[in-house]
């Protein structure tokens, strides 16, 4: 399946739109990696837990839209976007959702 940021697909036709595909988790950061964090942030540099965290995120959100639009039916997710938002102190949800079509 074709999985795309953009509006088409070069060298392909979209012949019918099926809805929108999603996917979604919602993650919550750990207290022993908020404390390596809190060291990190005294002396500077990437916090590498937090952008592990956040990368596994985005997979597994990609991964259900993945397969939101393999129950459509759906040849390819175009138009795909992530967004993020907080759902409680400490916890936020990483969306990610996109167009699914039949192409020709």
């Amino acid at each position: 399946m074709i999985i795309t940021t953009t509006e088409n697909i070069p060298n392909k036709e979209v012949t019918e739109i099926l809805g929108i595909a999603r996917g979604s988790t919602v993650r919550a950061r750990n207290v022993a990696k908020d404390i390596f964090a809190a060291l990190k942030g005294v002396v500077g540099g990437e916090i590498s837990e937090y952008t592990k965290l956040q990368a596994d995120s985005r997979e597994q959100a990609l991964q259900r839209m993945y397969k939101d639009a393999e129950k459509m039916g759906a040849d390819a997710v175009i138009n795909v976007r992530m967004t993020t938002s907080m759902v409680m102190q400490g916890a936020s949800e990483l969306l990610a959702y996109g167009t699914a079509v039949k192409l020709k």
